[in-house]
């Protein structure tokens, strides 16, 4: 019976090139502990604006308040959460501070991040990337492997599917929106070909790019679409398709 090992062999090495103490690369290993207590530092500084005090610092007490109760907008902090974020940079564990806020009600509620909100857990330049890939044509498992040792090996395939799936609704809903509050007074009309992989074949297409001009001299995409050439029809279509 004959064993074919060739799909093993290549799974087991994606993410592990230059594996070893010689391939061990300081630079590399600095950078990411520095994005780590750079996010970290980003959230605790969101959280003592959030307290009104440095992370040390005993609450301030209102003058007026009652029962020397601390000023509305104040709170305390409760501990830490772990979150694994990927990035650019690769894969980091990051420790998000917790809290709790007092509000005017004298109740509490609790604490809320911008910078790393829940469930977030690719940074948008990520996201891009592996969508980058899917859109060059290359298949799911392609992309896994090519950004395995970017990510390390973090990224499966149910994650490029869920971002693609994300890049295109985003592309659909960009598609379908209005444009008729747009302030638009000049209309800048071009044609490009582009090559791409369709079906597992490399094919050209046509794309008709609209840009606008507003009053404030901005310039703003209106629309890409694939038409199949630069024809009166076709650029009609493209122009008005959002304009109602």
């Amino acid at each position: 019976m004959k064993t074919d090992i060739t799909n093993a062999t290549a799974q087991a090495a994606e993410g592990t090139l230059f594996l070893g103490d010689d391939w061990f690369d300081p630079l590399e290993a600095g950078v990411r502990t520095r994005i780590r207590g750079f996010i970290e530092d980003l959230l605790e500084a969101e959280l003592d604006t959030a307290l009104g005090r440095d992370r040390y610092q005993r609450p301030r007490l209102a003058k007026a308040a009652v029962g020397g109760r601390p000023v509305v907008g104040a709170g305390h902090r409760h501990g830490h959460r772990e979150r694994q974020l990927i990035g650019t940079f690769g894969p980091v564990t990051v420790r998000v501070p917790r809290a709790r806020l007092d509000t005017s009600e004298g109740k509490t509620v609790e604490w809320k991040n911008v910078t790393l909100p829940a469930y977030q857990r690719r940074t948008k330049q990520a996201d891009a990337l592996i969508a980058g890939a899917s859109l060059a044509g290359t298949n799911t498992r392609r992309v896994r492997r090519a950004l395995a040792a970017l990510f390390g090996g973090a990224v499966g395939k149910d994650t490029v599917s869920r971002v693609w799936h994300k890049v295109k609704g985003d592309w659909d809903a960009w598609n379908a929106r209005s444009l008729k509050d747009e302030p638009i007074i000049r209309l800048i009309l071009d044609g490009t070909i582009v090559r791409v992989r369709l079906d597992k074949k490399a094919t050209s297409i046509s794309l008709l790019v609209a840009l606008g001009v507003r009053q404030d001299g901005q310039k703003v995409l209106l629309a890409v679409k694939n038409m199949g050439g630069e024809s009166e029809a076709a650029w009609r279509a493209t122009i008005w398709s959002n304009a109602a």
